[in-house]
């Protein structure tokens, strides 16, 4: 079936207006929501199919949960963290919900990619030595300002340290994310010389259409506590924050280290993560995600939820 103009509506629109209000969208996440587990789910449905298999690297699991509260038994689904935690996904499926889970399979979750591979070259597969998919979900290898010029204009703005020092020039504010290592490498420090450290975005004002920079990868600045989370989802309705909180493993970015954090509910629709330890490169647009070990699955690591991150101190 053929979804480009919903892909270009529902994800590229989506990713463009983000980047052009000045925060760093997600595109994977979106492209699950509205295209695979979306669109297509819907569509594979109506033409009878009981269930759509993708080979995104989680595993589901399900089971029947007696609801005493309401005198009837339903089922429950969960997703968990794939075997192969190098190349898990389940950070970009948060928004997934019980409606969407009954219908889904995923087969290679329980596999190492190795033997995905090997499954694949038995079978005679021709994809079975093709080099993992990378770039931006459908549009491939392009550099993501490339692909974001055809749609937002350049402006030329200054480049600044955290002390209003202007040390550059850039092409524009809504091209770059908070993390972004600044591409031309490490910047002269007055009174300095050598060792210089490459600099690294730490926040950019649209409105002024500046960028600053900090020195270091390590730099505090580039580190946040606390988030502050709207369009949550949580799969699982069983799942209850009580008033104090609830002890999680976060990550807010793909493939980072889960860390220790506090999970709350504001008094409106909005959640705070509060980190254990400061977390780096928080971009406002991105997914935070959150879980809890347990025994179930290969990995025994369960998909509690997500949000969106809206502002980070």
């Amino acid at each position: 079936w053929d979804f480009e103009e919903e892909y270009k509506r529902r994800v590229v629109d989506y990713m463009v207006e983000g980047y052009r209000a000045g925060i760093t969208p997600n595109p994977d996440v979106m492209c699950n929501r509205e295209i695979k587990f979306g669109i297509f789910l819907e569509k594979a449905m109506t033409m009878g199919a009981d269930f759509v298999a993708t080979g995104h690297y989680v595993q589901k699991e399900s089971g029947i949960w007696n609801l005493e509260s309401k005198g009837k038994r339903d089922q429950i689904h969960s997703l968990y963290a794939a075997k192969d935690t190098n190349k898990d996904q389940s950070y970009f499926l948060w928004t997934l919900t019980q409606q969407q889970l009954a219908h889904c399979i995923f087969p290679v979750g329980d596999l190492l990619k190795p033997e995905v591979r090997a499954i694949a070259k038995k079978a005679g597969l021709p994809t079975a030595e093709k080099k993992d998919s990378q770039g931006i979900c459908f549009l491939g290898q392009v550099t993501l300002t490339d692909f974001l010029v055809a749609y937002l204009p350049e402006r030329k703005g200054k480049l600044v340290t955290p002390e209003g020092r202007v040390v550059g020039e850039h092409r524009g504010a809504q091209f770059y994310t908070v993390g972004q290592r600044h591409m031309g490498g490490a910047i002269a420090v007055p009174g300095r010389k050598g060792d210089l450290k490459p600099h690294y975005v730490v926040q950019k004002n649209l409105a002024a259409n500046t960028i600053t920079v900090a020195e270091g990868r390590d730099n505090p600045l580039l580190f946040k506590s606390e988030i502050i989370l709207n369009n949550v989802n949580i799969p699982d309705s069983r799942f209850q924050i009580p008033d104090s909180g609830f002890p999680v493993l976060a990550r807010v970015r793909y493939r980072q280290p889960l860390a220790p954090a506090l999970l709350c509910k504001l008094k409106d629709t909005n959640y705070t993560l509060v980190f254990d330890v400061p977390q780096q490169f928080v971009a406002e647009g991105q997914s935070a995600v959150w879980y809890e070990r347990g025994p179930s699955t290969s990995s025994g690591l369960k998909m509690l939820g997500g949000g969106v991150i809206v502002a980070a101190s």
